[in-house]
């Protein structure tokens, strides 16, 4: 991979100084480990010194094999993932990932910027995308956005009733007819959002904020490629289903928005 790294501030010759790569009053973060599969010498290196300068535990590896063998035996709370690695494609890494640890954060470093591309990425497990060339700057304050998410514990929530779609918030469980629908983190998360205020418009702005953070640094696109796969994990929810079955419709607001509209 050829790749040059962080464009809207470049990398440098030499490494940046603490004080260019560290973020005002950061926390401790020691205790968060951050696995970096990342071939390029230049990108990895000036990640694992970013990270490790804003407070980080990085650990960097070079191929997709010494990537997966570093998470077997130790326990990362983030993955910043490049996809393309040397002996195997960073997807069949993000899968491998995702299964063994449920709850690992899996940030993809890419260079492909096709919808599809952005699809899969998200598909096989990843949380978040951002492409290269990129900011240092961006990518920790995602960083630090998605780590807030993953580690609030949230109140207990009653179940909602979305037409024939049961949504347990507490056990983060969504069932139709009683059979289990697979939703990704984020989706999950839009359908409760949508479905608390269902019949209502809720604006693009609102679902970035409560979903993903309400300081997001990047594109709105997330939302629409992830948004796309709540719609499609649904309907074919519905269309498997051996009994008839309503599941709520999400329409889209231009320049708005998106409304979830019961079926009854």
């Amino acid at each position: 991979m050829s790749t040059p790294a962080l464009a809207t501030e470049p990398i440098p010759a030499r490494p940046p100084t603490l004080s260019t790569m560290r973020t005002p009053a950061a926390p401790d973060r020691s205790r968060i480990r951050v696995l970096v599969i990342e071939d390029d010498a230049t990108i990895g290196r000036h990640l694992e010194t970013g990270l490790h300068s804003n407070g980080y535990a990085p650990t960097w590896s070079r191929t997709g094999a010494s990537g997966l063998a570093e998470a077997a035996h130790t326990p990362y709370d983030a993955l910043l993932l490049d996809l393309g690695l040397p002996d195997m494609d960073g997807l069949d890494v993000a899968r491998t990932l995702r299964i063994r640890c449920p709850d690992l954060l899996i940030i993809i470093l890419t260079a492909r910027t096709d919808d599809i591309d952005v699809i899969a990425g998200l598909d096989a497990g990843a949380d978040d995308y951002l492409v290269k060339p990129f900011s240092l700057t961006v990518l920790l304050a995602r960083l630090r956005a998605h780590l807030r998410r993953h580690t609030i514990t949230p109140a207990p929530q009653p179940v909602l009733r979305l037409d024939d779609l049961m949504v347990d918030t507490t056990a983060r469980h969504c069932s139709l007819h009683g059979e289990e629908v697979q939703l990704r983190p984020k989706e999950f998360e839009l359908l409760v959002l949508l479905g608390r205020h269902i019949g209502e418009a809720v604006s693009r702005e609102t679902l970035m904020a409560e979903v993903w953070d309400e300081n997001w640094f990047g594109s709105t696109k997330t939302l629409d490629v992830t948004m796309a796969g709540l719609r499609h994990r649904l309907a074919s929810a519905a269309e498997a289903s051996d009994r008839p079955c309503r599941v709520p419709r999400i329409t889209t607001l231009r320049g708005h928005g998106y409304r979830l509209e019961s079926r009854s």
